[in-house]
């Protein structure tokens, strides 16, 4: 590990909608692409095949519950999904809904904006609903 202490592993001001024993969902406040979401390994490792076969099914689990609940409440154009890690070697999904008027659209988010987007509003049930839904699926 590098001489700073991994923020994944040391949280600070995360604002969580669940977890459990194996991993974690935060909302990503970020008013350009409302409803993003990460699901993070509570466990510091870098890659996915580190994980175990039953791990792996987990968390991608996870991603595709997250992403079916984004896109239920928040009605988007598509949905990207990445998994980088370079910046941060800790394993983390990303969980992006995307819209056709938001900044960068098509363009990937990481990029240069295209255009002002527009901001919208997260829906007030939008992470008890979450949390709801994630504990009735993994307990």
């Amino acid at each position: 590990m590098s001489e700073h202490p991994c923020s994944y592993c040391f949280p600070q001001n995360e604002s969580v909608i669940w977890k459990n024993e194996k991993c974690r969902v935060l909302l990503v406040n970020d008013s350009a692409f409302t409803g993003w979401c990460r699901v993070v390994w509570q466990k510091h490792q870098s890659e996915l095949s580190e994980l175990t076969a039953d791990e792996r099914n987990h968390i991608i689990q996870v991603v595709a519950e997250v992403e079916r609940m984004i896109i239920n409440a928040m009605q988007p154009a598509k949905m990207n999904l990445a998994s980088l890690g370079t910046g941060l070697p800790h394993l983390h999904w990303h969980i992006i809904p995307r819209y056709r008027d938001d900044s960068h659209f098509p363009e990937a988010i990481w990029g240069t904006a295209l255009r002002e987007g527009e901001v919208r509003a997260l829906p007030d049930t939008f992470t008890a609903d979450m949390s709801q839904h994630l504990d009735r699926v993994f307990g």
